[in-house]
């Protein structure tokens, strides 16, 4: 049996497939090491006798852990832990940390004032244009929210109209109740038709006109709580 580096396939029951779709078993005295430890995995794998587990949920790829000799992911393990329990490796984390939250910090700054930027109401609406800002800035930002404000394909002015539109569409309209057909394109035609309707309340702030009491905007901003007060205005 090949014991070198190769990609395997969890099958049926916890068993494992190779690349043609046999059934294989590990070898006497590997163990399994999850993903989630980048430090462990690349001591493992430096060895070069391993199996990859990786499977496909729908165009993804993701990677369940590695089989790999079990001494030499104990060897691993403690190898790392005795790194990582050094005063420099602390200090290390600790400034990596702080470097991260002041990246963090900026980018919340830029990326509220790109949606005031975006938003443009006029002086008497500007209490409205901070509300909303704040609001989408604090759902949007956050590291690991998932939204358009965290990719890096796009400049952050059109990330920041994005988000914008994206938080009118679940803060405005029905679009969460809607039944939408499943049919290719019909989503993204569903979102478009939103975002003009979002497009035509706005128009009133940008104005300087007087927003109707049933205005769906004035409703949210009325609800919404703003949850990240030191980003300023």
């Amino acid at each position: 049996m090949e014991l070198g580096n190769k990609t395997v396939r969890p099958g049926l029951h916890g068993t494992l497939t190779d690349e043609e779709g046999k059934k294989i078993i590990p070898p006497e005295g590997w163990g399994f090491l999850p993903a989630g430890d980048a430090g462990i995995t690349k001591k493992v794998t430096a060895q070069g006798i391993f199996w990859r587990v990786r499977t496909q949920i729908g165009r993804r790829i993701i990677t369940k852990g590695i089989w790999a000799p079990a001494e030499t992911i104990a060897l691993a393990k403690k190898v790392v832990e005795e790194v990582r329990s050094t005063a420099a490796h602390k200090n290390k984390l600790a400034g990596a940390r702080q470097r991260r939250d002041k990246k963090q910090a900026e980018y919340e700054k830029e990326f509220f004032l790109e949606i005031r930027s975006f938003l443009a109401f006029t002086p008497r609406h500007h209490d409205s244009e901070k509300e909303m800002a704040l609001a989408i800035t604090a759902h949007a930002v956050p590291v690991g929210s998932g939204t358009v404000a965290r990719t890096t394909t796009i400049p952050v002015a059109e990330r920041a109209a994005k988000a914008v539109l994206a938080w009118m569409r679940h803060q405005t309209t029905d679009y969460e109740a809607m039944r939408i057909p499943i049919i290719k394109g019909k989503r993204q035609e569903i979102r478009r038709m939103l975002a003009g309707r979002s497009a035509e309340l706005l128009k009133a702030y940008r104005e300087d006109l007087e927003p109707s009491p049933a205005c769906p905007l004035q409703k949210a901003l009325e609800k919404i709580k703003p949850t990240t007060e030191n980003i300023p205005s």
